[in-house]
């Protein structure tokens, strides 16, 4: 009943269980955490395990969950500039030179440097430990956020 009363406020609900009796309330949950020694129907209906059964986990994972949508959202904004760039490189060259400045093998090089070193610096990025101090992000909430367009 808590967490139905608690998700029609709108409200972000997460819920740790480990018995049978913890099934319901783990599916209901935005987010489901049952402990690694718990039944195997709490483990099943819960959407993260938390192996060790401590809950320092829960607070690790929240952290490493914030890290990826971060770092997914700075390579994105990354990937707009460069390819945004490089358009406008060439449709400004093409309007003004009559030709582009780059090549095709440029372009394909520039792609294939900008995406391998961009994806592997922000892939290992590790958490800071301001991130648990946010709000959650929403279901709906744009990956590339206005500012980040602007």
């Amino acid at each position: 009943m808590l967490i139905d009363g608690l998700k029609r406020l709108g409200r972000n609900v997460a819920c740790t269980g480990e018995g049978i009796n913890d099934v319901e309330a783990l599916s209901l949950a935005d987010i489901g955490l049952a402990m690694g020694s718990g039944c195997s129907a709490a483990r099943s209906h819960a959407d993260l395990v938390l192996l060790d059964d401590n809950f320092e986990a829960t607070i690790e994972a929240i952290k490493w969950g914030r890290n990826i949508y971060i770092n997914i959202s700075r390579f994105l904004q990354f990937q707009v500039t460069v390819n945004i760039s490089a358009v406008l490189t060439c449709l400004i060259g093409g309007i003004f030179i009559g030709e582009s400045p780059l090549c095709a093998v440029q372009l394909l090089w520039i792609n294939l440097i900008m995406d391998t070193f961009a994806a592997i610096a922000l892939s290992t990025e590790p958490p800071l430990e301001s991130v648990t101090k946010g709000m959650p992000y929403k279901e709906n909430n744009p990956i590339i956020t206005p500012f980040v367009w602007r």
